[in-house]
């Protein structure tokens, strides 16, 4: 029988009913004891990390996941984290990155409803991703969660209380797993080598949400805090009129530093392409714009809060947000 490590960081999963609402309040022993049926697929070992609410998720508790998974990683055949649904496709995201080039599967998963709830999501999603972490082509980080393996990079919120909660964008589901069987839509390519495990995500990059009329001030206030500025545009990508002046004043002013604004969109799936419309092709040729293309918000944030912690070069940087880990992005540059 494999050997798996289950992580217990909180969430709905976890939690109990209170005066005040649902609150983390079980430990990941505590959530084992629902599914006796786990004892058949693997063996499992437990440690709790934290016991939040997912909405309290930051990057110096990913590091916390990481160092529980590098600290047993010699000791187990794979990971299962139970987490929050809220920032869940962050962390796996965030994972993806921070762990990399892992032979052994990290599984990312958590509920809808309590698992102390008669009615419930979190049996199956957890017992199927112990199913999917004990399988011997699994690797590197994903999402189990409704039946479906999405992987770590690809996955989106889409539905706040039904169960099929996730969706995998812009990229197939890697599998599905039906009566305890996995079916493989993607063949695993074997990773080799060894994992390189990262634990420094900068603080100085942030995300700006577009919406009309906004004022353009807010543009000079957040080059000046932060290193990177994710400006989620409209449609395939571009920048408002009413933005434009002081969007060129300011990069004009930051040119030659760290500063760096990349584009993404606000439309989940099909991705990004500023050079359809006129608003986006002039920005991206006067700027050599980094945009997202295909890759998740989720993904296209915590990629460049890992970039930004070594320190590169904007040439640099640009060149490794487009090389592609654990199957962020399918666009190639030319």
């Amino acid at each position: 029988m494999k050997k798996i490590l289950m992580i217990g960081t909180g969430g709905t999963i976890a939690s109990k009913q209170t005066d005040a609402g649902l609150t983390p309040g079980l430990t990941a022993e505590d959530i084992l004891a629902y599914i006796p049926a786990v004892k058949k697929v693997c063996q499992v070992e437990t440690i709790q990390v934290m016991n939040i609410d997912s909405s309290n998720m930051t990057p110096v508790l990913w590091k916390d996941i990481v160092n529980a998974i590098e600290e047993n990683y010699a000791n187990y055949d794979g990971f299962v984290v139970c987490h929050g649904t809220d920032t869940l496709a962050y962390t796996a995201a965030a994972l993806s990155y921070m762990i990399q080039n892992s032979a052994k599967p990290i599984v990312v998963t958590g509920s809808q409803k309590p698992i102390s709830k008669d009615v419930t999501d979190a049996k199956t999603n957890l017992l199927d991703s112990f199913i999917y972490a004990s399988d011997d082509d699994s690797q590197n980080v994903s999402i189990v969660f409704d039946g479906k393996v999405i992987c770590g990079t690809r996955a989106k919120k889409e539905r706040a209380k039904s169960y099929n909660a996730f969706s995998s964008i812009n990229f197939p589901y890697l599998a599905v797993i039906q009566d305890g069987i996995i079916i493989r839509y993607i063949p695993e390519v074997p990773v080799r080598g060894i994992p390189s495990f990262y634990y420094d995500m900068s603080d100085k990059v942030t995300l700006l949400k577009l919406y009309p009329g906004m004022k353009p001030e807010v543009l000079s206030y957040l080059f000046e805090n932060y290193d990177i500025v994710v400006i989620e545009s409209f449609g395939v990508g571009g920048m408002p009129e009413t933005l434009m002046e002081t969007f060129y004043e300011e990069m004009e002013k930051w040119k030659g530093t760290d500063k760096l604004a990349v584009m993404t969109t606000q439309v989940a799936n099909e991705g990004s392409n500023m050079t359809i419309y006129e608003v986006g092709r002039q920005v991206k040729q006067d700027f050599h714009m980094i945009e997202s293309y295909d890759m998740t918000l989720e993904a296209t944030m915590t990629k460049l809060m890992w970039l930004r912690s070594m320190n590169y070069s904007n040439k640099r940087l640009r060149e490794a947000f487009y090389t592609e880990i654990n199957r962020d992005i399918l666009f190639r540059k030319n």
